[in-house]
């Protein structure tokens, strides 16, 4: 007799498509459905037309923003009884979060359904950047561990800066490799954006936020620019978080800097595959990240990177082997190892091809559901 496949609740939190929702997606996309039953329980928003569209029961479930918020002990005991009663009505046998605001809500949810709690962890800090008072932030994620029957990081870096060790494995995020094809024309991009064909490129892809340093990229710019006068520039994104102000200091920065010319900005695009098959090479300037998805796109579309060794970037990129990686915040060092690059244009295909290569060995989406797979039987196998 065949087993029914067991149901899974995912619990996310956001109103816009960040890196984590990506990755879930693809997650919710490949899970073996003849094992697997997943369903998400998230608010109204593209997250939930998208899971929607795979075939994925969503249950529309409010998770309002707690932090400041005068409603905030309120919104925490109706978010939980809501997501409680979901988890009950589809026999859930894991709730999984798959942010640190849906943790807040799934870890006593999971608790009042009476089953474990997975917690997917894939930042450094319970907010987007670095808390005032970081006691409270370490002794949150303490408690939230605490309950979790395991804490799955998307990193060893984003491990590393989570206090409960004793239930925490490693799963890298992954891609869908057969999406990013390194043959594919950046032609029409260029044309698009009036950037001539044999001029070289460097380029960034991430959404307009202060911590990813557009400026950064913009001043490394201007510097490879004094240079290579040839050289264009191009930053792929928009705020997709609320930070409008930031998107308007990149813009008059950027015509400070007399980029006007030869430094485009495209807004966010919903597919990065073209700009990134249209650059030469890809600089990272930004702050730590956690894990950063488009630096495994960058390298399956077989570009180098030129970035800071920190982070989870060296755990993607291997200095000297598929891309430059250089003492964080040292931008003059950026910038001479992206004209090392750019002067060197066979090193750097090199680097691309090795990237590739790499990214199809250890960043593909297959593996990460592969793994994730593989810590949900033993959770599952024990009730």
């Amino acid at each position: 007799m065949r087993l029914r496949p067991t149901p899974l609740l995912f619990v996310d939190h956001a109103t816009d498509l960040g890196g984590a929702e990506h990755s879930l997606l693809m997650i919710l996309e490949l899970l073996d459905r003849a094992r697997w039953a997943p369903h998400l329980a998230c608010q109204s928003s593209p997250l939930a037309e998208r899971a929607s569209a795979l075939g994925v029961p969503v249950h529309i479930t409010p998770l309002p923003r707690l932090r400041r918020s005068l409603s905030a002990v309120g919104d925490l005991v109706s978010g939980t009884r809501g997501l409680a009663r979901v988890a009950r009505e589809t026999g859930a046998a894991l709730v999984i979060a798959n942010t640190a605001r849906a943790a807040f809500y799934a870890a006593p949810a999971a608790r009042w359904a009476r089953v474990p709690f997975v917690w997917y962890w894939r930042d450094f800090w319970l907010g987007e950047s670095a808390p005032r008072l970081r006691w409270a932030d370490t002794g949150i994620k303490t408690l939230l561990g605490a309950l979790s029957a395991r804490i799955i990081a998307n990193s060893q870096a984003t491990a590393r800066h989570q206090p409960v060790q004793r239930n925490t494995v490693v799963v890298h995020n992954g891609i869908r490799m057969e999406r990013h094809d390194p043959a594919l024309d950046g032609g029409s991009f260029r044309q698009t954006h009036g950037i001539p064909d044999e001029a070289p490129l460097v380029g960034l892809v991430a959404r307009l936020a202060p911590w990813k340093r557009q400026d950064l990229f913009l001043r490394a710019l201007a510097q490879v620019r004094g240079e290579m006068p040839e050289v264009w520039g191009v930053i792929v994104g928009g705020p997709l978080f609320a930070h409008n102000e930031y998107e308007a200091q990149v813009h008059q920065l950027a015509l400070e800097l007399g980029l006007a010319d030869r430094g485009v900005l495209t807004g966010q695009i919903d597919d990065p595959a073209p700009a990134l098959a249209a650059m030469d090479l890809f600089l990272q300037p930004g702050d730590p990240e956690p894990f950063g998805l488009v630096h495994v796109e960058a390298m399956a579309m077989a570009r180098p990177i030129v970035g800071f060794a920190h982070g989870a970037l060296p755990e993607i990129a291997v200095d000297g082997e598929t891309g430059l990686l250089v003492p964080p915040g040292d931008v003059a060092a950026l910038t001479e190892a992206a004209l090392t690059l750019l002067r060197d244009r066979e090193r750097a295909r090199r680097m691309g091809r090795a990237g590739r290569q790499r990214a199809l060995e250890m960043f593909t989406i297959e593996r990460t559901v592969r793994d994730l797979d593989a810590i949900l039987a033993e959770l599952t196998a024990r009730r």
